[in-house]
C-alpha cells in the first residue's frame, strides 16, 4: 500500500509535508517556517499553524501560533502568505522551547484576538 504522503495531490496535503513550509508576508519577506499544525480532534480541521520565527540556526526560535484562517497558500512561492509584518509578528503571542508552555482556551482566544481571526474557542 502506498503511503499517504506519496499520493498527495490537488489541494490535499499530508501534514508531514506542511512542516518546514515557508511563511511569507505580502511583501514577499520570509517570516519563518511552519513547525507544526494544531488540529481539532473531532472535526479534523486545521486550527493553527505553529510557525518558528527568529533565533539563529534553530536556536532561540520563538513559536508563533497563527490561526489557520490567516494563511493563504501561494503556489508560485510554494509557501504560505500571511498579512503581517515582522514588527507585528514580534509583538504577537508566542512561546519558546525553554518555557513550560501549556495551551489553554484563554491562550487560544488571545491568539485569535491578536490576529482578529474568528475564534475556535467561542
Amino acid at each position: 500500500m502506498e503511503a499517504a504522503t506519496a499520493i498527495t495531490t490537488g489541494t490535499l496535503i499530508a501534514a508531514e509535508k506542511v512542516e518546514g513550509t515557508n511563511v511569507y508576508n505580502l511583501s514577499g519577506d520570509k517570516l519563518g517556517t511552519v513547525e507544526d499544525i494544531m488540529i481539532d480532534k473531532v472535526s479534523g480541521r486545521a486550527i493553527y499553524a505553529v510557525m518558528s520565527f527568529g533565533g539563529f540556526l534553530g536556536m532561540g526560535d520563538k513559536h508563533h501560533p497563527l490561526p489557520w484562517s490567516t494563511l493563504k497558500y501561494d503556489t508560485q512561492k510554494g509557501g504560505y502568505l500571511v498579512n503581517l509584518d515582522k514588527a507585528k509578528l514580534e509583538a504577537a503571542p508566542n512561546y519558546d522551547d525553554d518555557a513550560k508552555f501549556k495551551w489553554t482556551p484563554e491562550y487560544g482566544r488571545k491568539v485569535d484576538n491578536y490576529y482578529q481571526a474568528p475564534s475556535y474557542w467561542a
